[in-house]
């Protein structure tokens, strides 16, 4: 057993268990509420505005996978290559990919490394990009899930020495509430509430919370209108969320294009067009619009839900490849 494992109490011991390394593992996630606490027995983090990823180490090689298991070593180069020179134990690591916009994540700017399937044209995009590294689920033989969050996060910080591009997700310990507060006042999107005891377990949990500071998720495209007067591509976006397996319409969001997003988009929009609408709640028989299979995902930044469960004031931030239509739900 490694030194560090070796390490733990009698009664953490106990709870590892020694398996082959897995090829995938689907992340933890996390449930929003508006309920904002302070609390001992939780810690938190700063909640980032990126894309999610697991890394996969073994040996000398690196791989990095999406929460729906694609490969991004392609995406992503610089966070691979600087993997594959660590010397450590096969670990699973879990964590954010982000670009910044100053000293704050931004999404959007992320957007130029999506799909992407060259590390030279990756590259050339001069983004740059950074890894926060904030979970360890295996690591020299054995699954970590079942050890307090705390104790994994013990495991993480002691494994490697951590420099640009990786970076350790640091933590606070009981004050929810002010650090949320300091959160909005800097601009993040908010913090991550995580039980300090808490296992690891591949799905949603109330053991991971989201207070946020910006309201934000991902929609399903069902449609888009027709551009009028000068603008190119299309008008905007008609989006929707899943609910019982059905599609209902949640509005539409025509703002945060520039020119070559509503271009490029636009070519995807026409590549999986359909004759009838995709919403189990909204038609219309306007030349105006026009349907498209519920195939693509982005995410929107808006200021509220109405009454009727609608956006208010969205703002488009780009496409997610990261995520199926089908797991797109309304977060309230």
């Amino acid at each position: 057993m490694h030194p560090i494992l070796q390490d733990l109490l009698p009664e953490e011991k106990i709870v590892l268990k020694k398996i082959k390394m897995p090829s995938f593992m689907h992340p933890m996630l996390a449930k929003l509420t508006h309920e904002y606490f302070s609390d001992p027995a939780w810690l938190f983090e700063r909640k980032l505005d990126g894309v999610r990823g697991l890394l996969f180490k073994k040996g000398k090689h690196s791989t990095l996978k999406s929460r729906n298991n694609n490969i991004l070593n392609e995406s992503y180069p610089e966070i691979v290559s600087a993997f594959d020179v660590i010397d450590m134990e096969d670990a699973i690591l879990d964590g954010e990919l982000v670009a910044f916009e100053g000293h704050n994540t931004s999404f959007a700017k992320l957007q130029a490394r999506f799909g992407i399937e060259n590390p030279t044209r990756a590259r050339a995009t001069r983004v740059k990009v950074y890894y926060y590294v904030f979970d360890i689920l295996y690591f020299a033989g054995y699954a970590l899930t079942m050890l307090p969050l705390l104790t994994r996060k013990m495991i993480l910080k002691k494994i490697m020495i951590y420099k640009t591009p990786i970076r350790y997700t640091v933590h606070h310990m009981k004050y929810g509430e002010k650090y949320f507060k300091q959160a909005c006042a800097k601009g993040w999107e908010g913090i991550i509430a995580k039980k300090a005891d808490s296992t690891y377990v591949q799905e949603r949990s109330g053991l991971w919370l989201k207070f946020k500071c910006i309201n934000e998720q991902e929609f399903v495209i069902g449609g888009y209108t027709q551009p009028r007067h000068s603008r190119v591509g299309f008008g905007a976006l008609l989006l929707g969320f899943y609910k019982n397996n059905k599609l209902i319409y949640a509005g539409k969001v025509g703002t945060g294009f520039d020119e070559e997003m509503l271009i490029g988009l636009k070519k995807k929009l026409d590549s999986v067009r359909s004759a009838r609408t995709p919403f189990s709640d909204y038609d219309d028989t306007s030349s105006a619009i026009c349907w498209v299979k519920p195939a693509l995902v982005c995410e929107v930044r808006f200021t509220e839900w109405t009454r009727d469960n609608k956006l208010r004031h969205p703002a488009f931030l780009g496409l997610r490849y990261d995520k199926s239509p089908h797991e797109v739900v309304q977060e309230v």
